[in-house]
């Protein structure tokens, strides 16, 4: 089973590629403003330590609301566009060389889709105001886990490489949530991790479920993005060619740092930003 798992992730790898490659050919004098350099940039650096379990989406937000390298409406598309590859790179990587159950696997991954499908429908077609509330209450969300487990208060105890019965049932609702939040912009990896360490399973195993929910999530939830026009082309195919890069870099050669003070920084970007977000709404109003 984790054989046909890891050929299926190659297929979406083809099928994605493909589909998205043909929506900026078709638009190659539509690609946005912005900078190659800048996106691509903050595409090397989230991915890069996405990989050491930092997470990408909640600094990814920081970066481009930043530097205003998209609009607000369109950073959660361009996200999911932009990290699909890289994301698909690392699920392709972690399941091979980490073992999980293999019903475990298959069912979180299932469910994460589900909720990717109909979560990306629906954020696609919200004003941008309301976009950024969301997006603001979810890197609080994101911060809040972060910090619990920088503080120690969620920590990984459990040696189990699968789940069974109740866990198993609470486990694939949990991650259907999931999957539709991230559409929003709410990164998939802290609250998987902590929900992991909960339900008593290895802290190593948290890596191959959370890369490979999103890994089986992304195409579909990134399909509706792009057939919407739902996202900026220009800083995707940036962030997602540099961020190819960086994955290989970090899983093959780099594999661990001292992550400990950038965490903290980090914890503290996606604070700003998530006031950011408010205060815009704020002085625009919720339309």
């Amino acid at each position: 089973m984790i054989t046909i798992i890891w050929i299926t992730l190659i297929v979406f790898s083809i099928w994605f590629i493909y589909f998205f490659a043909k929506d900026i050919r078709l638009h190659k004098n539509q690609l946005g403003d912005g900078s190659w350099i800048k996106t691509g940039l903050i595409g090397f650096v989230v991915n890069f330590f996405d990989v050491l379990g930092i997470g990408a989406f909640a600094p990814q937000t920081a970066l481009l609301k930043f530097t205003k390298q998209t609009p607000d409406r369109l950073i959660p598309g361009t996200m999911n566009v932009a990290n699909t590859i890289p994301v698909l790179i690392q699920a392709i990587v972690f399941i091979q060389i980490i073992e999980v159950d293999p019903i475990t696997m298959v069912v979180m991954f299932a469910t994460a889709t589900l909720g990717a499908i109909f979560g990306a429908g629906f954020v696609s077609k919200l004003p941008e105001n309301k976009i950024r509330l969301i997006m603001g209450i979810a890197l609080l969300i994101t911060a809040a886990f972060m910090f619990a487990n920088k503080m120690s208060w969620i920590q990984g105890q459990g040696n189990a490489i699968g789940l069974h019965g109740w866990k198993l049932f609470v486990a694939a609702v949990i991650n259907c949530i999931l999957g539709a939040i991230m559409t929003v912009g709410v990164g998939l990896y802290a609250p998987c991790m902590a929900m992991v360490f909960m339900l008593g399973l290895s802290p190593l195993v948290a890596f191959p479920i959370m890369m490979g929910s999103c890994a089986f999530l992304m195409p579909p939830a990134s399909f509706k993005f792009i057939k919407a026009g739902a996202y900026h082309r220009k800083a995707a195919l940036s962030m997602a060619l540099a961020g190819i890069v960086a994955v290989l870099i970090a899983a093959f050669i780099v594999k661990s740092l001292p992550l400990d003070a950038l965490r903290w920084i980090v914890i503290a970007i996606v604070l700003y930003t998530s006031f950011t977000m408010f205060y815009s709404v704020y002085k625009k109003g919720v339309s």
